[in-house]
């Protein structure tokens, strides 16, 4: 290809083959949903999307191809979603509003085509689930600044709704604004939490003695910035995008490193992967005798069952102040192995899902 011409040409000539394969594969999604539908199958299966960008990513690097794991990630996860909403379409709750991180996550795994329903707490995403008012649910379950989601867990602990899925997603910070220049901006929207996170960013761009506003969330700081185009937003991108504001700074936040885990709610089990996770909570009934807890993990290492969390939480008992123990381990709920340490616990262990380990979106 001599000229930027034959470039486009060339372009054009393949973006052709691309959605006619699409078409191709949609046809066979098409398909699978038929098949899905008559046999009351899932059809979110979380641990084949990540089996698919495994072994796309491995096919790429092995043919020195220009697309890593997140370039990857990034197209296919749309295609999975575009071919969920093809076999069946399904209604997603989320923690609201429209905008916050919550939102954000769940439309890294369900896309954009998916019908959401922003909704003002957590207790009202499950009882959403619990009425089949939506098949999905998304909410937090643990920030690694903040700790645990206290409210997840409890209602987790009472619901027939479980974990399918989990993702970690980094909480990155935008400043957006409609203004030309940084000089125009009299003002800047945001939660108290986004400002004491961007106080390095407020303080380098002298913005320290601009009017900081604090609103109940930053979705909420996005719309007011949408419009005054002499103020800003601190808020999330998907904030920005959706209100229609500008970026003109990403990543503002002063530490990098901060994530939240989300979980995926539903209504049934997922099947066995090779890298399964699982949830459950634990109330010993002799929890007040020493070494109580110690006896009940060592049935886990007797299996060679691997513990990623333990955390207490307050039992709320009525008569009583005890604790549960929230814990997560490498394994299916199906295991033998597994039913063999929970099987000698009876009603001591409540499970909470059992779900393919998150190896998409995370960092490092």
């Amino acid at each position: 290809m001599k000229s930027l011409d034959d470039c486009r040409v060339a372009i054009d000539s393949i973006d052709n083959e691309m959605l006619s394969l699409l078409n191709k594969r949609m046809k066979v999604v098409e398909r699978v949903g038929e098949i899905k539908s008559a046999s009351g199958g899932a059809i979110y299966r979380p641990e084949r999307e990540k089996a698919i960008i495994e072994r796309l990513t491995k096919l790429s690097k092995e043919s020195n191809g220009l697309l890593n794991k997140s370039a990857i990630e990034a197209i296919f996860l749309e295609v999975f979603a575009v071919s969920r909403n093809l076999e069946l379409p399904e209604r997603i709750a989320y923690l609201g509003p429209e905008g916050s991180f919550t939102h954000q996550a769940a439309e890294s795994r369900f896309g954009a085509m998916s019908d959401y329903l922003s909704l003002g707490s957590i207790h009202s995403v499950f009882k959403t689930l619990e009425a089949k008012r939506a098949k999905f649910g998304v909410v937090p379950i643990e920030n690694s600044r903040d700790g645990i989601v206290g409210e997840t867990l409890d209602l987790l602990a009472k619901s027939s709704v479980k974990i399918v899925a989990e993702l970690y997603m980094p909480i990155h910070m935008a400043f957006a604004t409609k203004a030309r220049k940084l000089e125009d901006i009299t003002k800047i929207y945001s939660k108290d939490k986004g400002f004491g996170q961007t106080r390095e960013f407020l303080s380098e761009h002298g913005f320290v003695n601009i009017e900081q506003i604090p609103v109940e969330s930053t979705a909420k700081a996005a719309i007011l910035a949408a419009q005054d185009a002499n103020s800003a937003a601190i808020c999330s991108h998907i904030a920005a995008k959706l209100y229609g504001v500008p970026t003109m700074f990403e990543n503002i936040e002063d530490e990098h490193d901060s994530s939240t885990r989300f979980v995926i709610l539903s209504d049934f089990k997922n099947a066995q992967s090779q890298d399964d996770k699982t949830s459950i909570l634990v109330r010993l009934k002799d929890a007040v005798e020493a070494g109580s807890l110690v006896h009940f993990l060592q049935d886990f290492d007797k299996e060679k069952i691997n513990l990623s969390k333990i955390e207490s939480r307050p039992s709320r008992d009525k008569g009583g102040f005890g604790y549960w123990f929230y814990i997560d381990f490498y394994g299916h709920i199906d295991e033998e192995r597994v039913q063999k340490v929970l099987s000698k616990h009876g009603g001591e262990v409540t499970w909470l899902g059992s779900y393919t380990s998150d190896g998409i979106n995370q960092e490092g």
